[in-house]
């Protein structure tokens, strides 16, 4: 079936990344699947983080759907937009629903994009994981894909202005390889092994990422662990 709108969308993103001229450091993009469904997990640190996911995609040449918070398909731009690229609306409140459409997605040969931290870590750390993703993979029987992302916060993130000039900003992607799955493992085993697997993945991004603060006042957006002055886990 064409992709009227999402291929568009693409390649709009891909412009606006030639605009910022964006440094994207992409590693490990042959672990996505060129076929099937799969579950690609990444940490969140940024309003941005779903299109570089989907850009990790690109040289599977796959399109990812996205399980995204409701209100975000109540607006009156986004809402059409996400719609017709297919991401999955999530209410909170009816969980059930968007969970089952995402499994009938993944049975239908989707990869399906989801972040186990639920929210923006504004503390650039890893937050506590939901399981959802580990029971999709495991009930539809598809890869489980680890990946993390770093420097997007730089771009737009939670309780920052956004920054669309053209600054140079290096990105940082890395994909892991699909962890192996059973049905005798617990979801929430599962869960812990991706969370290590996507710190691992995290550590790997932030070693590779060539820029470092220039001062105090351009430290926010490293972790308190990295010596920076993002607000510390407990309270972000």
């Amino acid at each position: 079936m064409a992709e009227l709108v999402y291929r568009p969308v693409i390649g709009a993103a891909l412009g606006l990344f030639k605009a910022l001229d964006l440094k994207i450091d992409l590693r490990g993009s042959e672990h996505i699947p060129t076929r099937g469904g799969a579950v690609l997990a990444s940490n969140h640190i940024s309003y941005l983080d779903f299109i570089l996911c989907g850009y990790a995609a690109l040289p599977a040449k796959r399109l990812v759907r996205f399980m995204a918070k409701e209100s975000v398909f109540r607006h009156k731009v986004s809402g059409p937009l996400m719609r017709a690229m297919k991401h999955i609306p999530v209410d909170r409140s009816q969980g059930a629903q968007a969970y089952s459409h995402a499994l009938d997605a993944l049975r239908s040969g989707e990869i399906i994009g989801v972040f186990p931290e639920a929210t923006i870590s504004q503390s650039f750390t890893l937050k506590g994981f939901k399981n959802g993703a580990a029971r999709l993979a495991q009930e539809a029987g598809v890869p489980l894909i680890p990946m993390s992302l770093w420097g997007t916060q730089r771009i737009w993130t939670k309780g920052q202005p956004r920054n669309f000039g053209r600054d140079h900003l290096p990105v940082t992607l890395r994909v892991g390889e699909a962890l192996e799955t059973s049905a005798q493992e617990t979801p929430d085993a599962l869960t812990v092994r991706l969370k290590e697997r996507m710190q691992e993945l995290l550590e790997a991004a932030q070693h590779a990422y060539p820029d470092r603060p220039k001062g105090p006042q351009d430290s926010w957006w490293l972790p308190r662990h990295l010596g920076g002055t993002a607000p510390e886990p407990a309270g972000a």
